[in-house]
């Protein structure tokens, strides 16, 4: 009687917990970095914009890393499968300051040069549920300053209410990303496509 007493109090103590996270989970599903595929995994500017393609291309040399001067790309070891000892950025760490020194070493045609304004690494997306300004906790626009394309890539809603917005210039360098101050992190960055989250109001 007893052993029962005891599974039924703790059936319905773990249904109490489970009711209790779900506003959480939704909300977090319904968040942009949870409903679309994102990411802060950057291939350098000029990677060939197929990633197969990319990993074939490029031969692990390294040269990449060695002459980036913020020391922003690292490669992929045991966890990278097939693209083992191929570069890549996570901006969280340190991001791309589009020097180009990167593509003018690669002795492949992994990354090839292109103008500022034509490199395509990604296009950043801001989840509105995790930035400050966004959520009304503050004010902050470090992700606009920071821009090496200006507000032209990124800038703020209108009427200056300091709630960023990312627009179709952005070439995913990863700098917003690295001076965010959330904890979580409020910029992501996808690939971009047609339901590209450039542009939005």
């Amino acid at each position: 009687m007893k052993r029962r007493e005891a599974l039924k109090a703790f059936v319905g103590q773990t249904l109490l917990l489970v009711a209790a996270a779900l506003p959480y989970g939704f909300s977090r599903l319904l968040s942009p970095a949870f409903s679309r595929p994102a990411t802060n995994y950057l291939r350098p500017p000029g990677a060939l914009a197929d990633d197969a393609a990319f990993v074939a291309a490029c031969i692990g040399c390294g040269l990449c890393g060695e002459v980036c001067p913020v020391r922003c790309i690292r490669f992929h070891d045991r966890d990278g499968g097939a693209a083992a000892a191929t570069p890549y950025i996570n901006p969280v760490k340190k991001a791309c300051i589009l020097c180009d020194k990167c593509i003018d070493v690669c002795p492949t045609e992994a990354l090839t040069p292109l103008a500022r304004v034509d490199i395509d690494m990604g296009i950043a997306e801001i989840d509105r549920t995790a930035c400050y300004p966004w959520i009304d906790k503050g004010i902050c626009g470090a992700c606009v300053s920071i821009c090496p394309l200006g507000k032209k890539a990124i800038s703020y809603k209108m009427w200056n209410q300091y709630r960023p917005i990312v627009h179709n210039a952005c070439v995913g360098c990863g700098l917003c990303v690295e001076v965010c101050p959330h904890p979580q992190k409020a910029l992501w960055f996808k690939q971009r496509g047609p339901e590209s989250p450039a542009e939005h109001a």
